[in-house]
């Protein structure tokens, strides 16, 4: 079955970013690649409860199963040893990136606390777009009363974009709520 935001994308988003970009082939409008979903643990990466507690947690969130990410080297300033865990993440893709997005814009976004909007700081150079959330429990699928600490989540959304205003009209046109930089 296609994902309902996939079928806005194909019918509306394209001939809309092809009008406002200027672009004179649907082939050059920018697309969402996948998106990454990355909870850092810290201290609580060497506990395995914990982190199986954030593998169940993410792979809630994503609906797709989580990864244990380990450390490439060891650095004493940090106290991380090569090898040891040090988050979890997933990469979303297809029609679970668009399911992901539609419930991350309709649902998740707004039960955050004070929400003032997304900032457009967020894209770099190669047009992808970054941003954190403080509080995983902001999903529905997160049960409140069986959650042992509230942690932060990093989204990133890897996109076909050159540059960053056409990322930011990619996302404004799937109701990504960024707020304009003041003058």
């Amino acid at each position: 079955m296609l994902a309902r935001l996939k079928d806005i994308y194909d019918k509306s988003i394209i001939p809309n970013l092809k009008q406002k970009l200027s672009y004179k082939n649907k082939h050059q409008v920018p697309k969402i690649e996948k998106i990454i979903l990355n909870m850092g643990l810290g201290e609580d990466a060497s506990d395995g409860k914990k982190l199986q507690s954030c593998l169940n947690d993410l792979s809630m969130i994503a609906g797709q199963k989580a990864v244990v990410t380990k450390f490439k080297k060891s650095i004493s300033n940090f106290k991380t040893r090569k090898g040891s865990s040090a988050g979890v993440k997933v990469t979303l893709r297809s029609t679970r990136m668009y399911e992901f997005i539609d419930r991350l814009i309709n649902i998740a976004l707004p039960r955050v606390k004070d929400f003032r909007g997304l900032k457009e700081t967020g894209v770099d150079k190669s047009g992808n777009y970054s941003f954190g959330i403080k509080e995983h429990i902001i999903f529905p699928e997160i049960n409140f009363d069986k959650v042992d600490k509230i942690r932060g989540l990093d989204i990133t959304i890897v996109t076909t974009s050159v540059n960053k205003n056409a990322t930011l009209e990619l996302l404004k046109e799937f109701n990504f709520p960024i707020k304009a930089k003041k003058q």
